[in-house]
């Protein structure tokens, strides 16, 4: 297959391929940033580590996305890592307004201006250094500007549910 070869699936090919990247447990996070005077959150198991030196991640936000415009425009964002028994954490944010989804929730204002959630096990707080268009989605990559992390286990998303690490 050359490179600009890609795969035409059907809808059932479509659910099979997702099914097969179910198989694959990935960490919880919550996706935030700070936009026109209000917080934006979403659930993202997109999360990864590009590189340690110097200190970068990433996660990708869907095109169609209601919060794209204020991730892309707001120039950074904070990824809060959920622990183990998070899952309404994480299910809250992925529900409503995305404007909406912090009422309530215990967070805290980093100097960056964004919030990131109080009781998450580890937080990244970033500026978007790249921008990467990948089929439906955008790519964001982040350079760490401040982080932290507590010992305890994580929350997994794997086989399309929540199970605690």
């Amino acid at each position: 297959m050359n490179a600009d070869a890609h795969l035409n699936l059907t809808a059932l090919e479509t659910a099979e391929l997702k099914r097969a990247m179910g198989c694959f447990a990935t960490g919880v996070t919550i996706a935030a940033t700070h936009h026109e005077g209000a917080d934006h959150g979403m659930t993202c198991n997109s999360f990864n580590t590009v590189s340690l030196d110097p200190a970068m991640v990433l996660w990708s936000i869907r095109k169609q996305s209601a919060s794209r415009a204020a991730f892309l425009e707001s120039g950074g964002y904070t990824i809060s890592v959920l622990g183990a028994g998070q899952r309404d954490l994480a299910e809250r944010f992925t529900r409503g307004l995305p404007q909406e989804r912090f009422d309530g929730v215990g967070s805290e204002r980093l100097p960056s201006g964004r919030p990131r959630i109080a009781d998450a096990i580890a937080w990244f707080d970033c500026a978007i250094e790249h921008v990467l268009s990948a089929g439906d989605h955008d790519v964001l990559v982040g350079r760490v500007l401040s982080f932290a992390a507590a010992p305890d286990a994580p929350l997994l998303y794997v086989h399309g549910d929540f199970a605690d690490g």
